[in-house]
């Protein structure tokens, strides 16, 4: 192990440690003691409701509504495409959102509290305030984390941190599983099935994380500057899963919910419609799973076409020389890489709507296991992930001399 590598290791271990120590402290104004005189919220929930409770969620919320209007706005997209300084502007935007959104949600749980007996026990505006402005901060100080293992650690700081917030509810899964094979609720070929599956479907992600659709392009002869740089051939890697999962999987939900949200505040929540139509929307129920399927699955289509963008990569490959072969430049090499990436693309839709039915599907069979939220399909691709970039940069940087020259 290199020095470089153990001081990146050393970095990404304390920034780590830093949050989990940060999700055990406490909003002010919350006693554990106060919690255990009655009530109807359990202690064990109310623990969640430290510094940094809100975790990065409105953080991944804010830079995905950038994302989203990034698309449909070209003067957003060339901004993010214009280089560092157009980054920089575009991280600032998602700044300011993420504080908007932030305090908007750390109010409402401030005054919720409020609501609720024997939590607070000196209800008011300061604990409102207090709390409030806690929870906005340990959002910030999440964002600043990920953004310091990002540059001085290893990793990816943002993926890292909430592959630790899933990670963290294993033992307690596996520990309650356990239980309920001892006291003979559930079978042992139940649980054996259920870690079958799981090994199955890590090795499944592995591989279609790995997966590549390898396009030859020959780059001719040319002259930059004072150097000429030979003909030579390369490729062009397209993923399968190039949608990744937070932005199909996040976005979905908002076209099922935000609609029947509004009609309800136009409506009221009495409507019998209404509260059929969000009954049928459970998690677990048939009619949710099919929607939100479609949803995901359209989204991955709609997303991929954005990130890989077929005509502006046919552009870059003209601006560099670069040509396929059998291809000719500009609209048909468009054309060509618009058909591959459609192509991949479905086989990575289907790929991320199966994953997010996991382990809601289970529940209508009878042949579920008492997982917690964190524990589904989704988490497993976001940990799979970023134990695959962690290796990676580990073999990189285990090969890098101090010059930063590879071994």
């Amino acid at each position: 192990m290199t020095r470089e590598l153990a001081r990146r290791i050393a970095v990404t271990i304390g920034a780590l440690l830093l949050f989990r120590l940060g999700a055990h402290v406490l909003l002010p104004g919350l006693r554990p003691g106060d919690w255990l005189t009655g009530g109807p919220v359990a202690a064990g929930a109310i623990t969640r409701l430290s510094i940094v409770a809100l975790h990065l969620v409105p953080y991944l919320s804010a830079a995905i509504i950038v994302q989203l209007i990034a698309m449909v706005w070209g003067r957003l997209s060339s901004l993010e495409r214009s280089g560092e300084r157009g980054r920089r502007r575009i991280a600032r935007y998602t700044l300011i959102l993420t504080l908007v959104i932030a305090s908007f949600q750390a109010y409402g749980i401030a005054s919720t509290l409020l609501t609720i007996p024997n939590v607070v026990p000196d209800p008011g505006d300061w604990f409102v305030l207090s709390a409030t402005a806690s929870m906005v901060g340990g959002v910030f100080v999440l964002v600043w984390l990920s953004e310091l293992i990002a540059r001085y650690g290893i990793g990816n700081g943002l993926a890292l941190v909430l592959s630790v917030s899933i990670l963290v509810h294993v033992p307690g899964d596996v520990a309650g599983i356990l239980d309920l094979l001892q006291s003979g609720q559930i079978s042992g070929n139940l649980a054996l099935t259920h870690a079958v599956f799981w090994i199955v479907l890590v090795a499944l992600i592995v591989f279609v994380e790995g997966a590549r659709r390898n396009i030859r392009v020959d780059f001719a002869e040319r002259k930059v500057g004072e150097r000429v740089l030979p003909a030579r051939s390369a490729v062009l890697p397209i993923k399968i899963n190039s949608a990744g999962y937070l932005v199909p999987t996040t976005v979905a939900p908002w076209f099922l919910f935000l609609p029947l949200a509004f009609l309800t505040y136009i409506l009221g929540a009495d409507a019998p419609w209404i509260a059929a139509a969000y009954k049928h929307l459970q998690l677990g129920s048939p009619v949710h799973m099919i929607l939100g399927s479609i949803a995901v699955f359209v989204l991955a289509l709609i997303y991929t076409a954005y990130v890989v963008d077929p005509q502006h990569a046919a552009e870059s490959l003209a601006k560099q020389g670069g040509t396929i072969p059998g291809v000719a430049p500009g609209e048909a090499t468009a054309d060509y890489l618009d058909r591959v990436v459609s192509l991949t693309t479905v086989v990575g839709a289907v790929y991320l709507t199966a994953l997010q039915l996991i382990p809601e599907i289970f529940e209508p069979y009878g042949v579920g296991l008492p997982y917690s939220m964190m524990i589904n399909g989704g988490a497993a691709l976001i940990v799979v992930c970023t134990v695959l970039d962690l290796l990676n940069q580990v073999r990189d940087l285990s090969l890098t001399n101090p010059g930063g020259e590879r071994q």
